[in-house]
């Protein structure tokens, strides 16, 4: 047997799902290494390994939990490390490597081409190359417009330092584009409410990163031809305006009269915090009303759009906005009793169907699975802890505080929920799968009887 033989036998091949997954784990670790430093801690001695691990996974996973207090626990050298895992969680592991491979050596084999076109949702393995260019172009040029308009306000409008107001800009330029719900103020943007520079230019940016790469490649190519966007770009951009619009509406109606969030607000603060709060369950997590106030309705209003998420190759999590569509779409061909489902004059093939089934169905197992897990350890009420573990699965981020009060073991389900909502309930299916298998054998047909 031959060395490389030997080599290979020992290293087995992975398949580029299950790289990634394991991308993203060895990111955690190494962010959760950084994190259990002194360095990172602004007190004395070193944070836990759990504290450590916890927001390194919430780092890497884009999702802004958090169980100690992020205005006072860190050092500026560890938001600098959430703030740099935010950015490798939002753009993809394995699109920075692709990167780099493409700086390096000018050049993807067709294995990196593989993965790279997993991780970044490209359609053609030959242009996985410009998309990874563009992708990170994108991504920073979003980052600066929004740096530079928040550091401004900061400065003269808050009167912070130069350098302050710099750091605040970028921090939450990398940490809203991403969709990770990280603020460096102990009530997050609670201060914020009413400033429509702030509020704004954050929700924005959470759009912009929520929509995904993919559309946003298209509409460069045609900004203003939807009768030319592909069915993809069309149901993202229809599926996330609706949802903005149900969470705008739904926390206006539900929190116009209630005195621990929209209550004391003016007409114009309220309507400005409403829209706020209907963009970031969208998966941002950031907040400018305090969650623990909420009423039960906004809640489960929430909870829904924290499920669902953004478009598929963005920056947030969830189901996608896709999924929804496409389930929808069947349950409407179903009522209307179309032998086949159809959006925009296209048909939608039965392969994509069964994948958006399997994607909803394994999120709610492991959505209800864990809320049980959580209840019993501790103690909470059903309608906070599902609100807590569709947070973590959604990568959102948003809570209402109960989780500051957990042990290890309600953490230690956080920190698997959020790894999960990342890298995706499909791609560790078809990790664990190793490879398909053809079917060699097709039974004969029959017909159970349904509802």
């Amino acid at each position: 047997m031959t060395r490389r033989a030997r080599g290979r036998r020992l290293v087995p091949s992975l398949h580029p799902t299950q790289l990634i997954a394991v991308a993203f784990a060895a990111a955690i670790l190494l962010g959760a290494l950084l994190l259990w430093l002194p360095a990172a801690k602004a007190g004395p001695g070193h944070a836990s390994f759990l504290t450590a691990i916890f927001h390194a996974t919430s780092a890497v996973c884009v999702t802004g939990l958090t169980s100690v207090d992020m205005g006072t626990y860190w050092s500026h050298f560890g938001e600098a490390v959430i703030m740099g895992l935010v950015q490798i969680g939002g753009l993809g592991i394995m699109t920075l490597t692709s990167f780099l491979i493409i700086v390096v050596a000018r050049r993807l084999d067709l294995r990196g081409r593989m993965i790279a076109q997993l991780e970044s949702s490209a359609r053609d393995l030959s242009s996985v190359r410009s998309i990874v260019l563009a992708v990170i172009g994108m991504s920073l040029a979003f980052e600066a417009v929004i740096a530079v308009i928040l550091a401004l306000r900061f400065h003269f409008g808050y009167e912070m330092e130069v350098g302050s107001a710099i750091y605040n800009g970028v921090f939450h330029a990398v940490t809203s584009f991403n969709n990770a719900g990280f603020a460096l103020w102990s009530d997050n943007l609670v201060r914020y409410a009413t400033d429509g520079w702030v509020s704004i230019t954050i929700a924005l940016g959470v759009i912009a990163g929520g929509i995904g790469f993919p559309v946003w490649l298209e509409l460069r190519r045609t900004p203003f031809r939807p009768h030319r966007w592909s069915l993809h770009t069309k149901l993202t951009m229809l599926l996330t305006g609706l949802l903005v619009l149900v969470g705008f509406v739904t926390v206006l109606g539900f929190e116009w009269t209630n005195p621990g969030t929209l209550g004391p607000l003016s007409a114009p603060g309220k309507l400005l915090a409403a829209f706020f709060q209907g963009v970031t369950p969208r998966t941002a997590g950031f907040n400018t009303i305090d969650y623990a106030a909420v009423r039960p309705e906004t809640l489960l209003t929430q909870d829904f759009l924290m499920f669902v998420g953004t478009g598929p190759a963005g920056t947030g999590g969830g189901i996608k906005v896709t999924t929804l569509a496409l389930i929808s779409l069947m349950v409407w061909a179903e009522l209307r009793g179309d032998p086949e489902v159809n959006a925009f004059g296209r048909r939608i093939p039965a392969t994509l169907q069964r994948q958006a089934l399997a994607i909803t169905l394994i999120a709610l197992g492991a959505i209800v699975a864990a809320t049980l897990a959580l209840m019993a350890v501790s103690g909470n009420g059903l309608s906070e802890t599902l609100f807590e573990a569709i947070s973590a699965f959604g990568t959102v981020g948003l809570s209402t505080g109960i989780t500051t009060d957990w042990h290890a073991t309600g953490s230690a389900i956080l920190i698997a929920l959020m790894f999960l909502g990342r890298v995706g309930p499909h791609t560790i299916g078809v990790a664990l799968a190793l490879r398909s298998r053809p079917s060699r054998v097709r039974y004969a047909e029959e017909e159970p009887i349904i509802g």
